[in-house]
């Protein structure tokens, strides 16, 4: 018989289940001594949880299935190639980047294409009405009879327009102004975010339906809302753009289904947004060779493409000159001068220096040390580095040419866009590798060059 007990919570009859609020030696339904039993302790610890037959069986790693899902070309080739080929059956997609640099541009070019590919598509704008989205789609373009709008903020409507539609792929424009009623807080907040997106996914995996969810970001280009909003989803890509230039990059910065480091180039038009399969043209002038330009072989993601340096020396008066750089990093810009200053004779600390890159491309990497040296150095000694030479390396602080990654990678897409030498590694030294282009350069009958 089971014993009192000084301070019950509740009760119940393991044989019955019947309960009580207080202690009893007796179940009163099935008369049956000692088959109560403390049910809750008063620390809120329910009872023991009884193990379910599974649905399906453990198997070992070696018998797993690793067919790869069936992926759905988006229909946008500079999309897919972030995505790892398409877009998988039941993946929860997440699209982030500041305002006004083209998300909605984009997604209403990919929900048009694959309209047109046959596909069912339900667009859910929750910011624009459906006005506002038809006419951004006239004019770029991106009308088709399987291209379904719907303005919703609610999230229980948007899972009827879904049920309603039957779509074959959703956006959600955007996730952070939807909301659920049972979730409280306004639109936006993070028990908000964290419902809708978590019963969005749920949809997304029972259905093996894809969702596109647009995420807005913070002032310091984090994804607003609860940390666990990219943990729950299976792609987060980030559009990146400065709004002053038409270049956009699409980057993946998780993907479960594919790679994450290749990068998609889009450019912004009038017309809408266009794919810029080979970028190789943009980010080079078009005119003769001048002093002060190199070009580099910049690494983006998976994709190789050329980025001429362009450098401007004025002598200075002022105690301390100015250094104006756009697209380089500044700090290493810093360094360069530096090196070439005191490993190659190349004075600069009488001298403005303005370093840029042309067309308003971001080259950060260490392999731009190289090409930023021979631009700078270009400048102040008045000779040209000729069209059919590129440099890539990492300059040390000895004044050694240092080896970057994917070399190999670099000089081959070099060659294939008519760079008959690269200026790398095997120079060794910082003033070799000028003196390399100088050496070229007298090939090309250029007068008047310096000697180191």
């Amino acid at each position: 018989m089971a014993s009192k007990r000084s301070a019950p919570a509740a009760y119940k009859c393991t044989e019955c289940g019947w309960t009580a609020a207080k202690w009893v030696g007796r179940c009163a339904e099935c008369q049956q001594w000692g088959t109560v039993v403390e049910a809750a302790e008063q620390t809120g610890i329910t009872r023991r949880l009884d193990p379910m037959i599974p649905t399906s069986a453990a198997k070992p790693i070696t018998q797993i299935d690793t067919t790869e899902a069936p992926r759905r070309p988006s229909g946008v080739g500079e999309f897919d190639r972030v995505l790892g080929g398409g877009i998988v059956p039941g993946a929860a997609i997440l699209l982030s980047g500041e305002p006004g640099v083209g998300k909605s541009t984009l997604l209403l070019e990919v929900a048009a294409r694959s309209a047109a590919e046959g596909r069912r598509v339900l667009y859910i704008s929750a910011e624009e009405s459906p006005a506002q989205v038809r006419m951004r789609a006239e004019r770029t373009g991106a009308l088709h009879d399987e291209l379904f709008l719907a303005s919703e903020t609610d999230l229980a409507t948007v899972l009827g327009q879904i049920d309603s539609v039957s779509p074959q792929l959703v956006i959600v424009d955007s996730v952070q102004t939807v909301s659920s009623s049972l979730s409280d807080g306004a639109a936006g907040m993070p028990g908000q975010v964290r419902e809708v997106a978590s019963t969005l996914i749920r949809v997304a995996k029972d259905r093996g339906l894809p969702i596109i969810l647009v995420g807005h970001v913070t002032k310091d280009g984090q994804i607003a809302g609860p940390r666990l909003l990219e943990h729950l989803v299976d792609v987060v890509c980030q559009f990146e753009g400065d709004r002053q230039t038409a270049l956009r990059f699409v980057r993946a910065l998780k993907n479960r289904f594919g790679p994450t480091d290749e990068v998609g180039c889009f450019e912004m038009t009038g017309d809408g947004i266009m794919e810029v399969p080979d970028p190789s043209g943009l980010f080079l002038s078009h005119g003769s060779p001048e002093p002060g330009t190199c070009v580099a072989i910049a690494l983006e993601g998976r994709r190789a493409m050329p980025v001429e340096v362009q450098a401007l020396t004025i002598p200075s008066s002022a105690p301390n000159p100015r250094r104006i750089v756009h697209g380089v990093d500044s700090s290493r810009v810093a360094m360069v001068l530096a090196v070439l200053e005191r490993r190659a004779g190349v004075k600069t600390s009488d001298l403005d220096v303005y370093v840029s890159t042309v067309g308003g491309v971001r080259f950060t990497e260490p392999a731009a040390d190289l090409a930023i040296a021979v631009a700078v150095a270009g400048s102040v000694l008045h000779w040209s580095t000729p069209r059919d030479i590129a440099a890539v390396g990492e300059l040390s602080l000895a004044g050694e040419v240092r080896p970057v990654s994917a070399a190999a990678q670099r000089r081959s897409e070099a060659a294939r866009l008519g760079y008959d030498r690269v200026i790398d590694d095997r120079s060794g030294k910082l003033r070799a590798a000028l003196d390399d282009v100088r050496a070229q350069g007298k090939l090309r009958a250029l007068e008047d060059v310096p000697q180191f």
